[in-house]
């Protein structure tokens, strides 16, 4: 391992718990889709209301947690509330979502791909020596997707659901 590497590898270390946490407030299907659809532009949480689907105690729920991690910040209109995304680290996040399940996935992969020569990375529980497995083709709902994440199925609690383009 170069000193290059070394080094990168204790920033890693030292960085995981806040990438972990990170990934954790984003692992929750009602505050991902808060957080797409506040990612373009603010809205208000009557706006968040109609526009989800979420009702109001889940969502208030949902935005008092992302608020508390410092995700998104408030902005206060006479009687409204307005939503935007506050952190730079969750805004980078929310636009590659966006262009993995939403834009041009085949785009993202490619940009992603190692240089020529390089060796192409494992998937996870791949063994050393074994060829990497071949990518699935964009389905067509990603490739012509519009550009809102939206969930065919988005429990109270925020557990299940789906996430596609709508």
């Amino acid at each position: 391992m170069s000193d290059d590497q070394a080094a990168a590898m204790g920033r890693l270390k030292d960085k995981a718990p806040q990438a972990a946490e990170l990934l954790r407030q984003l692992a929750n299907t009602n505050r991902l889709l808060i957080l797409c659809h506040i990612a373009a532009e603010e809205r208000s949480v009557g706006q968040l209301e109609a526009d989800l689907g979420i009702k109001q105690p889940a969502l208030s729920q949902q935005l008092a947690e992302l608020r508390q991690y410092g995700l998104v910040k408030t902005r206060r209109q006479s009687r409204s509330i307005y939503y935007s995304i506050a952190d730079e680290r969750a805004q980078a996040v929310m636009g590659m979502l966006y262009e993995i399940f939403c834009g041009d996935g085949q785009a993202v992969g490619a940009r992603l791909q190692p240089s020529v020569g390089a060796s192409a990375p494992r998937p996870v529980g791949t063994p050393p020596g074994s060829p990497a497995s071949p990518r699935r083709p964009v389905d067509k709902a990603r490739a012509e997707g519009t550009g809102v994440l939206s969930s065919s199925r988005v429990s109270e609690g925020g557990r299940s659901g789906r996430i596609r383009c709508r």
